[in-house]
């Protein structure tokens, strides 16, 4: 009776989940199979094997990920879209740390869903706009942009401000003031 409520997107929201609670690192078919009731082996009519589920839970969260982008850049340009953005970021990596993990895996185009990851680097380059960035200097503000939200996001959710005396917050303002600071003085070559 149980196995009759396993669908697909139902076992990948499930997986989402148990990654949120337990790290993705730690989710597992036997784990997930557990919390449908049934064993293991029902659950490969839905997915191929942990790898397959593990990817499948990673476009979840890029498409989750990218729709709270889009939602909070509507109608905003530069720093305000900045701000949106990093926000967005921060915000759902520490509302889903499970997933964001999944997210932030190697994923290759074959087996990811390309959209979702696309449509997050195309916002990416949109809130760049505003700074009027050709290429390939906007190439490498993207991977600027990426790599503050990803090693600020991932020290504050480890605890690794907790011994500092500024406000986290307070401090993570003045990073995206930075950064439009760096981004509106981009050097030119």
């Amino acid at each position: 009776m149980a196995r009759a409520g396993v669908t697909t997107e139902r076992l990948i929201r499930a997986a989402a989940e148990l990654a949120d609670e337990i790290g993705f690192q730690n989710v597992t078919l036997s784990a997930l199979a557990r919390r449908f009731g049934v064993k293991p082996a029902a659950l490969y009519s839905h997915v191929k094997d942990a790898r397959d589920l593990r990817v499948k839970v990673a476009s979840l969260a890029l498409a989750e990920l990218a729709d709270r982008a889009a939602a909070a850049l509507a109608g905003r340009a530069g720093k305000d879209a900045l701000v949106a953005f990093a926000n967005a970021y921060r915000d759902y990596a520490k509302e889903h740390p499970g997933r964001y993990a999944a997210a932030q895996g190697e994923l290759d185009e074959e087996t990811v869903d390309v959209g979702a990851a696309r449509r997050h680097a195309d916002m990416t380059r949109a809130i760049l706009r505003g700074y009027d960035l050709p290429e390939p200097d906007q190439t490498d503000a993207v991977r600027m942009l990426h790599s503050t939200f990803h090693g600020y996001v991932s020290l504050e959710t480890a605890g690794g401000f907790r011994r500092h005396p500024r406000e986290v917050d307070v401090s993570w303002s003045r990073t995206l003031d930075a950064l439009d600071t760096a981004l509106r003085n981009w050097p030119r070559a």
